[in-house]
Parts: C-alpha cells; structure tokens; sequence
C-alpha cells in the first residue's frame, strides 16, 4: 500500500488483471471508463463485494487513484472500505480477484463476503 490514508488500492497483480479485463471487454482505450467497486447486502458473511466498469460518476461518489487505475466507491460503500487493498491470485488454492479488507472483523472461506 501507499503512504496516504483512507483510501482504496490495487495491487500490481489485480491491476494487470483490470487492464486486461478492460481490453476484453473493449474498454481498453477509453479514459472515460473506471473500476467501481462497491458492498452489498448479502453472502455468508452478511456482506459482499462487487466490482464493475462504469463511465458514469455519481455526486457523492469517491474516487480514487492507485498505479494509474481510477476506483470508484459509493459513499456508504467507502466506510466498510477504507484502506482496503484489491488483489489477484492465479494460484491452484483459488483464482480471482479479492480483498484484502482490514475493517472486516471476519471473512467467509470463498473471500466473497465479510463482517465488520
């Protein structure tokens, strides 16, 4: 993670992966295109992350900038992940992306969910 506080990251990995995803989906090339990132209701653990690409930002939206990748979180979102950093593994134990979230108090074993 960076030195500055109370914001979203990506890791080097994750964001190689986000720059590939983009160009699948033929995004790759507009600038007006970002990562949003935002918990919902639901899961084992009582929340879930979700990730999109979206060109639309919203008034009370927080935006974000790590390793040249624009994060965007709605409001209520951004208090359950403040300081969380976006990961990738490619290994054999599980392959996708997740979170490594320091609010979360507990997480399911699928790394999809949490509590705080």
């Amino acid at each position: 993670m960076t030195a500055t506080d109370n914001a979203i990251f990506i890791s080097d990995k994750a964001k190689a992966k986000v720059v590939d995803l983009m160009k699948d989906a033929g995004l790759g090339d507009d600038p007006s295109y970002f990562l949003r990132v935002s918990v919902v209701g639901g899961g084992c653990s009582g929340l879930s992350y979700k990730m999109d690409f979206d060109n639309e930002q919203k008034p009370m939206d927080q935006a974000f900038e790590d390793k040249g990748i624009k994060i965007v979180t709605d409001l209520k979102s951004f208090l359950y992940l403040v300081n969380t950093e976006l990961e990738f593994s490619d290994g054999l134990n599980g392959k996708g992306f997740y979170f490594n979230n320091p609010n979360a108090s507990r997480s399911c074993g699928c790394g999809e969910s949490f509590a705080v």
